[in-house]
């Protein structure tokens, strides 16, 4: 069974001591009850995972360990950007959490012409909601990064991020192109659009500037869980898993 797992910024290393405190903790000792003599993992969202053993517990909110191992893991190839246009509000945090368990390695929030919600104003805290999104979907599937969560962007944004990979696609349903077709590697930007699709002029723009169109399925998805799927194909066509 998987270790359950926390975030944390200790830097200590095998054999030595480290304590989870604050949010963190309080989750630890209160909500999941976590035990003396019980294993735990500590990740620090950028790739390393701590196995620990807990020694002691202090109050409702701090817990002592020993630091067992640590673990690096593996830069994944190929990195994956997820463009993601903004869903309505309900949908929202859905989307985030998805997209990291389906391995997203970073998220950045773009405000499409046909997105029905509208950020104007409130990004910050928006964007708060889909880190804390993120960060609860890492330990819950047992990840040791945390997507990066960035944003908000326009079409001249997109376009920057397209012209940067080694490649860039659009879901969209109409297209003709598979997407077992493409040879993933490097650095890889996909783009979901909002659930009016992306519009003619975004999609002229974009594959002006380098990208590919491409069909994911015969099915038309949510874009809430259309990045999810398109993780999970990359990762099948890829060296990712």
């Amino acid at each position: 069974m998987s270790l359950p797992v926390f975030i944390s910024d200790t830097v200590a290393g095998p054999g030595e001591t480290t304590e989870l405190r604050g949010p963190e903790g309080r989750h630890a000792v209160t909500v999941k009850r976590i035990q003396v003599g019980e294993k735990i993992s500590l990740i620090d969202g950028r790739g390393t995972a701590r196995t620990c053993t807990v020694t002691a517990l202090s109050g409702k909110d701090t817990l002592h360990a020993v630091v067992d191992s640590v673990s690096e893991i593996p830069t994944p190839n190929p990195h994956v950007t997820i463009v993601q246009a903004i869903p309505k509000s309900e949908r929202s945090e859905l989307t985030i959490d998805l997209l990291t368990q389906g391995g997203a390695d970073k998220i950045v929030a773009w405000q499409a012409s046909r997105c029905v919600a509208k950020w104007g104003g409130k990004e910050a805290k928006a964007l708060a909601k889909w880190q804390a999104a993120a960060e609860a979907a890492a330990k819950q599937s047992r990840r040791a990064t945390i997507p990066e969560i960035s944003g908000v962007v326009g079409e001249d944004g997109v376009e920057k991020l397209i012209k940067e990979a080694d490649l860039a696609i659009i879901l969209h349903e109409e297209a003709t192109a598979a997407i077992r077709d493409l040879d993933f590697s490097g650095n890889v930007v996909v783009i979901i659009g909002p659930e009016g699709g992306v519009a003619p002029s975004e999609i002229s723009r974009f594959a002006a500037a380098g990208a590919h169109t491409v069909k994911l399925g015969p099915e038309v998805l949510r874009t809430a869980s259309a990045g999810m799927v398109a993780l999970a194909a990359i990762g099948v066509l890829s060296k990712r898993w």
